[in-house]
């Protein structure tokens, strides 16, 4: 392996830590929900620093790779699509801690009813994102290509959450600050799911040099 090799895999592993550190950012996030876990949501919102910082670094370290080492077109597209691909994780981040602060308000008030669909919505979007990096990592076109259709079950979550919280609401108006607040979380979530969506489309640009953004979802290969 030369040295640029060992940069390029060094790169790779610096988003997969990054990545690991979103999902747990959207796991924490809902669980402080759920468990009314004020310390939790805290510690969410604390915790985005950390993965700004990864942010900031990959994309300085992408540059220099760039500058530097002048990389062919099949390295050029690994690099440039991890710089995008951290653009998403930091926005996914953020989606996180709205999460966590949106936790912060509801766990000050009672709760409206069991949370069902939100952990769900979250456990997709999770999964989600832990396959799309996967999908990038071994450049696996199958795998990036099922992350893409999933996210049509998050938006059926999200459709079934707005249409229940809508009945909350007309039924009782004193349910509109705890309903919008819940509404804004299934939003965040949805948003995750598509920046997991975008990362799943960069795999198979990188694969097959291809941009599918704003296409149909690619068929599976026969």
């Amino acid at each position: 392996m030369t040295v640029f090799d060992e940069e390029l895999q060094h790169l790779k592993e610096k988003l997969l830590k990054m990545g690991s550190l979103v999902e747990d950012a959207i796991k924490n996030s809902i669980h402080a929900l759920v468990d009314r876990d004020n310390a939790l949501a805290a510690k969410v919102i604390e915790n985005d620093r950390i993965i700004n910082t990864f942010d900031v670094e990959i994309d300085e370290e992408s540059i220099r790779l760039i500058a530097l080492k002048q990389p062919r077109a099949g390295d050029l597209r690994l690099i440039t699509t991890a710089m995008k691909i951290t653009t998403d994780l930091e926005r996914m981040g953020d989606m996180a801690v709205n999460i966590a602060e949106r936790a912060l308000e509801l766990n000050e008030e009672p709760i409206l009813k069991p949370y069902i669909d939100i952990p769900k919505m979250s456990q997709i979007a999770q999964g989600m994102t832990r396959d799309a990096l996967d999908a990038f990592v071994r450049k696996d076109k199958k795998l990036a290509t099922d992350v893409i259709m999933r996210d049509d079950e998050v938006d059926d979550l999200k459709h079934d959450v707005l249409q229940e919280l809508a009945f909350f609401m007309a039924q009782d108006p004193t349910t509109v600050f705890r309903a919008m607040k819940i509404s804004f979380v299934a939003t965040y979530l949805e948003r995750i799911a598509d920046h997991a969506t975008n990362i799943a489309e960069m795999v198979i640009y990188l694969v097959e040099g291809k941009i599918i953004r704003h296409m149909l979802p690619p068929a599976e290969d026969k």
